[in-house]
């Protein structure tokens, strides 16, 4: 019963941002659940890498690059997909970038551009593949909030801001399509070394204090939110809806360490 509850064979996944970092780590755990899985991101040259890794798993995909900031982008992806596998049952939002500077001396420039990846860019693929997986009847959308979504961390306004509603957004549509078969739920990761903040955390002052606050006193490997992401796609997961679930070594629950 539990290898049934977990498996995704028969479902086909699409990850936006899927190609480096947490979003790969995601594809490539989907696609070791069962799934055939699209990772897909705005480089081709790293689309095809992950696409011959989901392949050597024996999973089918497709070699399909996207910008979350353009719909029409969004919309090809989609109809590809659906027109290759004939529907979409697992949406994963990992695409995303931050920006590291004083609050007051933000420009409006990096602040849009933030909440527009972000946050808008995750609202555009609920809505695209959101459509189709409520005329099916079902569907997994798994959104990539932050702990930056619960607290506060210091030169990065803009992205906290935009994880916030992401969280937000994962919980309003959760409500909207729960009577439609498709459950919304969201992934808080902790601090989890990837080439959007490696240089931030890993021998800085920074990173020793996230350290510090992590009772596991380590970071996340990328690997580590795969399991959690499976979960949520899969009918393990059948009756959990609006959930931010953090995988972050205990950050949240934190208050005195020692």
């Amino acid at each position: 019963m539990p290898q049934t509850l977990f498996d995704l064979t028969g479902r086909v996944a699409v990850v936006t941002g899927g190609s480096t970092g947490l979003g790969r780590a995601i594809a490539l755990g989907l696609a070791s659940a069962g799934a055939d899985v699209v990772a897909s991101a705005r480089h081709g040259q790293q689309v095809n890498k992950v696409a011959a890794e989901i392949e050597a798993l024996g999973r089918r995909t497709l070699r399909l690059t996207c910008d979350v900031l353009d719909r029409a982008s969004l919309v090809a992806l989609h109809d590809a997909v659906l027109a290759a596998f004939g529907k979409v049952d697992i949406l994963v939002n990992a695409a995303g970038i931050t920006q590291n500077s004083p609050t007051l001396e933000a420009s409006e420039q990096d602040w849009a551009r933030v909440i527009e990846t972000n946050l808008t860019g995750s609202w555009r693929a609920c809505q695209i593949f959101g459509a189709t997986m409520t005329r099916a009847g079902y569907g997994r959308i798994v959104n990539v909030a932050s702990l930056g979504s619960f607290v506060a961390f210091h030169g990065v306004a803009a992205y906290s801001a935009s994880k916030a509603g992401v969280a937000s957004l994962t919980k309003t549509l959760a409500i909207e399509l729960a009577e439609k078969g498709v459950n919304v739920n969201a992934l808080a990761p902790g601090i989890f070394p990837t080439p959007l903040n490696r240089e931030l955390v890993q021998g800085t002052p920074r990173g020793e204090e996230l350290l510090m606050r992590t009772p596991m006193h380590r970071f996340g490997k990328a690997e580590e939110l795969a399991g959690a992401a499976v979960f949520l796609a899969s009918e393990a997961a059948s009756f959990i809806t609006g959930e931010i679930l953090a995988v972050d070594g205990g950050f949240l629950a934190s208050g005195v360490n020692r």
